[in-house]
């Protein structure tokens, strides 16, 4: 393995990081919008991650028997699997994003706008007919402006079809893969 880059997700359970992908999320946002907390909460989300290995393991797939067993598997399941359930639905929301060059259009509009207010209320004073705007009313400007755009790129459609995508890729995993030995307690639902 050695002369190999490192893979920013080849972190077993409970292993010390000490680079990939996590470092960059501080530095996304500015200084002003605690960074820290996205990078501590992304870095912890990681390190939570099961093997992946054992996630698609297709031995590990089955029918449920009974109704009680299916509910058992996906409480387990998305207990288990939490970190690995958020980094597939941020990776749809990525795929969803640079699948549709309109809805990167929308979102550099609204980037934009939130970083020409930015720049413009650390200058002077940002007024709008006559009125002296605050932060949140700056904010709010910014997303009006990104409204109609966000719109014409069919942002409530992209929005729906990540739902729909993550809640069938998830509920499937859920309940089809087999909760482990060792997770197993005493929770033993009976048919009725």
């Amino acid at each position: 393995m050695e002369g190999k880059g490192e893979d920013a997700f080849d972190v077993e359970a409970g292993e010390p990081t000490t680079g990939g992908f996590g470092k960059y999320v501080g530095k996304l946002l500015p200084k002003g919008l605690s960074g820290s907390v996205a990078k501590e909460w992304f870095d912890r989300r990681r390190l939570a991650i099961r093997p992946w290995v054992g996630f698609v393991d297709q031995r590990k797939f089955s029918k449920p028997r009974t109704f009680g067993e299916l509910c058992q598997r996906v409480l387990r399941n998305v207990d288990n699997y939490q970190s690995n359930y958020i980094f597939i639905f941020l990776g749809l929301i990525l795929y969803c994003i640079i699948s549709s060059p309109m809805l990167l259009v929308a979102l550099a509009v609204f980037v934009g706008a939130f970083y020409i207010i930015h720049l413009r209320s650390q200058d002077s004073k940002l007024v709008v007919l006559g009125r002296e705007l605050n932060k949140p009313h700056q904010m709010g400007l910014a997303g009006a402006v990104s409204l109609p755009v966000f719109w014409l790129a069919g942002a409530g459609t992209a929005v729906f079809w990540v739902l729909g995508a993550t809640l069938a890729v998830i509920g499937s995993h859920a309940a089809l893969h087999e909760v482990e030995n060792g997770d197993m307690e005493e929770i033993i639902m009976e048919p009725v």
